[in-house]
């Protein structure tokens, strides 16, 4: 309770900080008290939302867009503060000049200057318009990113074979109906070779996928859609009343996935074929770093691979390729993960800049790294969890071109 109370101050002072730069901008009172309804409403839904019995974890659409107003506004606030606590420093310093060296008697603070707070107020509305915006809008801006990977070994009938690419669906967020079926689309009409899901179909619980299997269903390539667990798959950031409970929502998300179409590999591999040739596709179940759950084993995975046969590995987290896979002796030339969401938030201009604050823990957040030889796709993600939007780092659909060196 005394976190609670202690946020609500600190987030009260600081809209009453902006208050002082709305007052300074406008002469006009209902706009002074549109921003402190509005203020009020924001906080007010926020704890109403989240100081509920299960502590907010169970990350409903209501709890998720309390939050994403909540960072809305929270952005807009900080980013005022910085400009008038700036100009306070300044107006305090020329209040003590002129007490010291000018002749007035009594001490005072110049007022604040207009044009100041109109500049603070019109950068805060940036960020403050641009997560309302991907509230609206960005979550469901579904971008295709196609990539080409050469490798020396990659068997000759495999040469040009495509790959699409899912993940972290999280399907308890969603809340269009044909914005979702517009992606899964857009998915078939890349016509790929086969369509491989990195992990994390639900937020928590297997039912929350039930309203959407239809059209995932419609998911089909010429070899099949594979996939792999993800670290909200197991059910482990909700509470339940017993492990067996817990333990079937599991079993019946396997299930479904089965009913799906979709082939679920558990610490297993399959081969694909093509023309008597062949390459290995391995998946193993999440192992993430960082309190996140270690349940994947590839050394399981990896029973009956050759050392010497191509290999494509599915693993969610990308912190298991850095701290494991690279390292391993078998080579697996291409891993696929997701996980990060590229934080759902940043800056991306092909060829120019690609940055998001998920970059300060993880090294491998987004796109094709190469390390000792092999590959990496970290995709940002089909959905969304948590701040229910997108701001520059769009919902992903990757296609990735298999290529032989060498051969024309």
């Amino acid at each position: 309770m005394l976190r609670w109370v202690i946020f609500v101050i600190i987030y009260l002072v600081l809209g009453f900080y902006s208050l002082q730069a709305i007052k300074t901008a406008s002469r006009y009172p209902w706009v002074h008290y549109l921003f402190i309804l509005l203020s009020l409403f924001v906080i007010g839904n926020f704890l109403y939302q989240f100081t509920g019995t299960d502590g907010g974890r169970v990350l409903s659409r209501p709890k998720s867009y309390a939050f994403g107003f909540l960072l809305a506004m929270l952005s807009f606030q900080m980013i005022t503060i910085v400009f008038l606590f700036g100009e306070d420093i300044f107006r305090l310093f020329v209040g003590v000049y002129q007490k010291i060296f000018s002749t007035q008697k009594e001490f005072s603070i110049p007022s604040r200057r207009r044009f100041l707070s109109i500049i603070a107020l019109g950068i805060a509305a940036l960020p403050f318009g641009a997560l309302l915006m991907g509230m609206y809008k960005g979550k469901y801006n579904y971008k295709v990113l196609k990539y080409q990977l050469e490798f020396d070994d990659l068997p000759d009938a495999f040469d040009g074979y495509q790959i699409t690419q899912i993940s972290d669906v999280h399907s308890g967020s969603f809340d269009n109906r044909s914005k979702v079926t517009y992606g899964i689309d857009l998915i078939n009409k890349q016509q790929s070779d086969v369509i491989l899901f990195t992990g994390d179909m639900v937020n928590n619980k297997m039912e929350e996928m039930l309203p959407w299997r239809d059209l995932f269903a419609k998911l089909e390539a010429k070899d099949g859609v594979y996939s792999v667990l993800g670290n909200h798959d197991y059910g482990d950031y909700v509470s339940w009343e017993s492990e067996a409970l817990k333990a079937q929502n599991l079993q019946d998300l396997k299930n479904l996935q089965k009913e799906m179409g979709f082939d679920l590999l558990l610490d297993s591999h399959r081969y694909l074929e093509r023309n008597g040739e062949k390459i290995a596709l391995l998946g193993v179940e999440n192992w993430g770093r960082g309190g996140f759950k270690k349940a994947g084993d590839l050394e399981k995975a990896k029973q009956g691979v050759s050392k010497d046969d191509f290999k494509i590995l599915m693993s969610h987290d990308p912190s298991h390729w850095e701290d494991v896979v690279i390292q391993d002796d078998y080579h697996f030339h291409l891993t696929l993960s997701g996980h990060t969401h590229g934080m759902q938030f940043g800056v991306e201009i092909p060829g120019w800049v690609k940055w998001s604050p998920v970059k300060w823990r993880y090294k491998y957040w987004a796109g094709v790294y190469q390390e000792l030889g092999q590959f990496i796709n970290v995709n940002r993600g089909f959905g969304f969890i948590g701040y229910p939007g997108r701001v520059g780092i769009w919902p992903e659909i990757s296609v990735i071109t298999l290529k032989k060196k060498g051969l024309t």
